[in-house]
């Protein structure tokens, strides 16, 4: 059903495509909920190489048994190479470590390990080997599986030899097998699917003539949303915004951040303006997930900055995707914009997605003395401007 609305925007209302319609979608989510539940994932490599993974972060002493009796070999660790760099326990140049534990592969140990929170000793790590080698594509994906789940990026992994049937052998030992391309193209292809499944008009506080669109992938994943203010004509280039959640800033009104204000300062200055969209992007902690925000939020309170508190905890400094933005604007007809940013990213990003950027608006509000050292360190660091 085609809408079209006073904007001159138009949306398709459509049922998502169902997830058997996107197997790849349907592997990567049901491995997603498997390993956030502590369960073991199977892991195929373009070559047919196999590897058994299991998330770190919440590891139980019989979930680790259960990866050596499946395999018959000693597992080991994956973990950032940051988080081992902030231990004192080597400095290595690539991303990832392995780290082969033998007997000291214990709950305890790997809490401690990858935890930049967890209180652990030196002594502890005595007999463990830390190697600075490349990782192996099956390694490398189920790093990348732990940032899909939100966990902290570090996996415990054992290679498997390919049984005879491994059909037989998956359904026997009830386990899930995904491969690492689909893992890897996950946020593609999800940012592909969306299709416009709701929309309502929501008057606002500030801009009482909204209409809220709700988008969604076709793996039933979190929506993000469209707020359209005022009548933007999509021939001409549109105010929009890209603003990512955040539940503290957004919601709760935090003064660690300065998101609150500028998702408020947005709606209002694209009222007074006339009209644009606001993109609201489900990626909270620039990517990593609420929880881990706090973990980092914690780390900051010791004095490192947030760039450096995401890579304590084995994320990149910004995990963020702005393919989803461009699917959306590309639904509402909508490819020349003016964006309210002060990150350059976002500009040559949204431009490497075919949106033409024609202007960068400054979005820029007063600091208060809680979140000065957050605001400096995106300057500072990640190239904001002031």
């Amino acid at each position: 059903m085609r809408l079209t609305m006073p904007h001159r925007l138009s949306i398709t209302l459509t049922e998502t495509e169902t997830a058997a319609q996107t197997p790849s979608l349907l592997a990567v989510d049901r491995a997603i909920s498997d390993l956030r539940r502590g369960q073991i994932v199977v892991i195929e490599d373009d070559a047919g190489a196999l590897i058994l993974a299991l998330a770190a972060e919440g590891a139980t002493k019989s979930a680790i048994q259960r990866l050596k009796s499946l395999s018959n070999a000693q597992p080991h660790l994956i973990l950032s190479s940051a988080r081992v760099n902030t231990l004192g326990l080597g400095q290595f140049k690539t991303k990832a470590v392995c780290v082969e534990m033998g007997k000291a592969l214990r709950p305890d140990l790997i809490e401690g390990l990858v935890n930049p929170l967890a209180t652990i000793s030196k002594n502890d790590f005595f007999d463990i080997t830390f190697k600075d080698v490349p990782l192996k594509n099956g390694e490398s994906a189920a790093i990348g599986l732990a940032k899909l789940a939100r966990l902290i990026p570090s996996c415990i992994t054992v290679h498997l030899d390919k049984p005879d049937n491994l059909e037989d052998w998956l359904k026997s030992a009830h386990l899930l097998l995904v491969k690492t391309s689909d893992i890897f193209g996950y946020e593609e292809t999800t940012a592909r699917s969306l299709r416009a499944v709701s929309d309502a008009q929501v008057p606002l506080a500030d801009a009482p003539n909204t209409k809220i669109v709700a988008f969604r992938p076709a793996d039933g994943g979190i929506e993000h949303f469209a707020i359209i203010i005022g009548t933007p004509n999509p021939q001409d280039p549109v105010l929009i915004r890209i603003h990512s959640e955040c539940f503290t800033g957004d919601l709760v009104g935090s003064l660690r951040c300065d998101c609150g204000d500028q998702l408020r300062g947005a709606i209002k200055s694209i009222a007074e303006q006339g009209s644009g969209i606001l993109l609201y992007l489900a990626q909270e902690g620039r990517g990593i997930g609420l929880v881990n925000k706090l973990r980092a939020y914690k780390l900051q309170d010791t004095g490192v900055d947030t760039f450096d508190a995401n890579e304590q905890l084995g994320f990149d400094a910004d995990e963020r995707v702005y393919l989803p933005a461009a699917q959306i604007l590309a639904h509402l007809g909508v490819n020349k914009v003016r964006l309210m940013t002060n990150n350059p990213e976002k500009v040559s990003v949204l431009k490497a997605c075919d949106v033409d950027v024609v202007e960068r608006v400054e979005h820029a509000f007063a600091t208060n003395k809680h979140n000065e050292p957050y605001i400096f360190a995106k300057a500072t660091k990640g190239g904001h401007y002031l």
